[in-house]
């Protein structure tokens, strides 16, 4: 590359949503072509995501959903992209109007984006608007991940969650921030940890809301308390009949990514299997019209539209054979350290499980923060973005 290269392939671009109205158009038409299977022989979801709220959830995004708020949605915020190690990143950038805000880059998972962390932007850049102080603001980042939403999916392997953590640290210092702080959850929760362990420099600490650690040897856990116990109770009924998503993307994702791109109730249904008082939630939503805090099933099926039309399914769903795979990228590197920076951490009722705090100080012993929500999940800022943020608050209120 020339310098002049060089310098343009590290330039900010403004981004602005558009989708086509041929694509809205098939959208639609693919809704109401949907094959529905026979209902399930179970009462409850053991068999997997029940006709009832597949039934329903399609009748009111072929019908009563406006297709185009995830455009309008996102293109009320200032959005740009810019390349690092040759994959276009897209990100929004919301600066606090309080001068001495905090920068915090905030990382979704799957099957989350962006879109799930809309409404915790105010609680989060606006505190005075939201029963917070000046001193709680916060300059806020929140990336696509590679392959979802509008970023763009990698062309060669090795995008594990060390090689996005590295991403955002340069994300980050492109923009300015010479002290920041790191924020995540589902996968994001994974970069946040590797971000954490790498300790670039400016990063002045991170907080999780699931501990990614947990799942590597349950077995050395301490389970000495009922809380314990209870924990490693659920993680044992995720790993043996809750992860089938998570194995399924792990080691075969072209093969699940064929459905995920031809057929947009099949991604919907793949979506919403992810654990169980999220899809309760879910389908509280559509087939009770009785959501849960935030989970309206407009939020829901804006989710999933932005999957669709960016047509995702595929890439995302490679990114966790990227990350958990038996060929994955960091299978033969040495250990990462424990992080040096302070670590928060809040805990959610609704979580696949409840992190008793014995386990987050044993995962990382610069644990400053041990925060306890009375509600939430595993989409905790989704579900309920006030009391997420009071969680963000709090975790980093020692740090500024």
């Amino acid at each position: 590359m020339t310098t002049l290269e060089q310098q343009d392939s590290r330039a900010i671009r403004p981004f602005t949503v558009r989708f086509r109205a041929e694509a809205l158009d098939d959208l639609r038409r693919r809704l109401r072509a949907t094959r529905w299977p026979t209902p399930e022989l179970v009462r409850d979801r053991e068999q997997g995501v029940q006709l009832a709220t597949m039934r329903a959830l399609g009748r009111y995004w072929a019908k009563d959903y406006d297709v185009r708020r995830v455009q309008s949605r996102l293109n009320a915020l200032p959005q740009f992209t810019t390349e690092i190690d040759g994959v276009d990143i897209h990100f929004v950038h919301v600066r606090s109007k309080h001068p001495d805000a905090l920068p915090l880059v905030m990382t979704h998972g799957w099957p989350g984006s962006i879109i799930e962390m809309i409404d915790s932007i105010g609680p989060l850049t606006d505190p005075t608007a939201h029963g917070g102080t000046a001193a709680d603001a916060f300059h806020l980042v929140l990336p696509s991940l590679p392959g979802y939403g509008f970023s763009a999916e990698p062309t060669e392997l090795g995008w594990d969650l060390v090689r996005t953590a590295q991403a955002w640290a340069e994300l980050m210092r492109r923009l300015g921030y010479d002290r920041y702080v790191a924020q995540g959850g589902d996968v994001g929760a994974g970069v946040t940890d590797a971000l954490g362990r790498l300790g670039p420099q400016g990063l002045a600490g991170i907080h999780t809301n699931l501990l990614v650690t947990a799942l590597n040897d349950p077995a050395s856990l301490p389970n000495d308390t009922e809380e314990e116990r209870a924990a490693l109770a659920a993680i044992k009924v995720f790993q043996t009949s809750g992860n089938g998503y998570f194995v399924e993307m792990a080691t075969r994702p072209e093969t699940i990514g064929y459905a995920l791109l031809d057929s947009p109730s099949a991604l919907a249904a793949w979506m919403i299997d992810h654990d169980t008082d999220a899809y309760d939630k879910i389908a509280g939503a559509f087939v009770d019209d009785k959501p849960t805090g935030n989970l309206t099933r407009d939020h829901i099926l804006d989710n999933v539209t932005a999957y669709w039309l960016t047509g995702t399914g595929a890439s995302s769903a490679r990114s966790y054979w990227e990350a958990y795979g038996p060929d994955a990228s960091a299978a033969g590197r040495p250990p990462l350290p424990d992080p040096r920076v302070p670590v928060g951490f809040s805990t959610f009722p609704g979580e696949i499980w409840r992190t008793p705090r014995s386990w987050a100080e044993q995962a990382y012993p610069t644990l400053n923060y041990f925060g306890v929500a009375a509600r939430g999940g595993h989409f905790a800022a989704w579900e309920e973005p006030e009391l997420f943020a009071a969680q963000v608050r709090a975790a980093f209120r020692p740090l500024r």
